[in-house]
């Protein structure tokens, strides 16, 4: 396993000096006069639940008896998260915990909102410590640091075809038989021609997962640089050259101009009202226990299409990061240990008030009694010790625990680059991007020409000096 990591940021006089603790309120992280310590956790969801003094009733009597803590959750939703956590790491408002993930988490470890926990996880957590796998902390750590406790789920990217079952089975397809979109453009076809409407939905997102299949960003943030899986020689390369990718976009393109994809793909969001066929990231039991429900799909499955693969980005789907300037550092490590560690509390969080929104049955399994619960479970903690529900005639959690493990893993799990030299060309080569993805993964121009024109503007916005940064720092890690 490789320890050393690359300097991934500069981290600036900000983390060392504080800046970001030295501007918090002096609210949260109190302790009553029974020594309980109350902490406050920031994370997203649907909003603050409904019912969420009575959730704090079962929650908190467990968490003192247990660690002596409290816990006061802010649930923001999904529409206002990114403006909330800006405002929170940018201004020093004071939290103990907060979610982060991906897209984020390198800027704020920079920015200095998180405390690096290197030291106080063997000590204060050992049984956390010891649970999480060492891929996971190199990927969660920058210049050799752990800044944030990265949540044990289907932390590799695996893609499926997420199919209406009744639609196939009128037609007599067989979806085990469609792994891949040429397979699925005869479906495609038959559907259509008895349906009358288009069967594949797209949003403007189309298709731009063929790249996270099959190139490691370098946590660059930019998909327009990567290294392929399963290149020994770690080359950094500009994924849209690969001609696997480009025989798939003609593809889809061709899926696009017939009429088989939503004409509004290149400008659609994600929605949860129905579709007889989508494309989702997870695993085939999420099927029956998310998919279906979300979009409507009384008969609900999901087929594997490409490898499971895993990097520094899929690890970093869900992470928790502690405050820099938090009054109560360990406590709030002693909580996420807990929630990593204890089914009862995992429950708790992952499905809500015992007795409103779920309840056990007397063989240990957790039948729901609502579907609106507001706090997303993916964010929380080890998904693997959450109850098997009812409604799973196996664990879903023994699905993903076999997907992690058979993943292609990166070979530059711990490597972040530094872009500190090459910011105005990775934001130019980003603003390419942005600019012609949702044409190009949705189908709605010939990818070919459209790839050669977008090659030609990255080249302006400085690709070349880009991609000569991240290969000197590649190289210099696999030394």
């Amino acid at each position: 396993m490789k320890k050393k990591r690359v300097l991934a940021l500069a981290l600036t006089a900000a983390m060392c000096a504080g800046l970001v603790a030295g501007c918090g309120s002096d609210k949260g992280g109190s302790e009553s006069g029974d020594g309980v310590v109350s902490l406050k956790w920031v994370t997203v969801g649907n909003g603050m639940p409904a019912n969420y003094e009575e959730w704090l009733e079962q929650v908190n009597p467990y968490l003192e008896e247990k660690i002596g803590v409290n816990i006061d959750m802010e649930v923001v939703g999904w529409g206002d998260w990114d403006n909330r956590r800006s405002v929170i790491t940018n201004s020093g408002e004071y939290f103990d915990i907060l979610f982060t993930d991906q897209s984020r988490f390198t800027s704020e470890v920079s920015n200095g909102v998180f405390l690096d926990l290197s030291e106080m996880l063997p000590e204060t957590a050992s049984d956390l410590y010891d649970l999480v796998p060492e891929d996971y902390w190199n990927a969660v750590s920058i210049d050799g640091k752990i800044y944030g406790v990265p949540t044990m789920k289907d932390n590799a990217i695996t893609e499926y075809f997420v199919w209406d079952k009744d639609i196939a089975d009128k037609y007599n397809i067989d979806i085990n038989a469609i792994t891949d979109f040429d397979s699925l453009y005869p479906a495609l076809q038959t559907i259509k021609e008895g349906e009358g409407t288009a069967p594949l939905f797209m949003s403007k997102a189309g298709a731009s997962v063929l790249i996270d299949m099959n190139f490691d960003d370098l946590s660059s943030g930019s998909k327009v640089i990567g290294v392929k899986y399963g290149d020994d020689s770690a080359t950094v390369v500009n994924p849209l050259d690969d001609p696997d990718i480009l025989a798939n976009l003609e593809t889809i393109h061709k899926m696009y101009s017939e009429g088989l994809i939503n004409g509004d793909a290149p400008t659609a969001d994600d929605t949860n009202k129905y579709h007889m066929l989508f494309i989702a990231q997870g695993w085939s039991g999420a099927a029956k226990t998310t998919w279906g429900p979300n979009f409507g799909i009384a008969n609900c499955e999901a087929i594997q299409f490409g490898d499971s693969v895993m990097c520094n980005k899929t690890i970093q789907g869900s992470v928790n990061g502690i405050y820099s300037g938090c009054k109560n550092p360990e406590k709030a490590l002693e909580l996420l240990q807990l929630i990593n560690t204890d089914t009862k509390l995992r429950d708790l969080f992952y499905f809500g008030v015992e007795g409103e929104d779920f309840q056990y049955t007397d063989d240990g399994k957790v039948e729901r009694l609502t579907s609106d619960w507001a706090l997303a479970g993916y964010t929380q903690g080890n998904t693997y010790i959450v109850s098997q529900q009812t409604t799973e005639e196996t664990s879903q959690w023994d699905e993903v625990i076999a997907l992690n493990d058979a993943a292609t893993r990166s070979d530059l799990i711990g490597f972040g680059m530094d872009t500190s030299s090459v910011q105005t060309q990775l934001a130019n080569c980003n603003a390419v991007y942005e600019k012609y993805y949702p044409e190009l993964f949705t189908g709605a121009q010939e990818p070919k020409a459209l790839i050669e024109k977008i090659k030609g503007e990255l080249e302006t916005a400085g690709w070349n000096e880009l991609c000569a940064a991240a290969q000197e720092q590649v190289d210099e890690f696999m030394k």
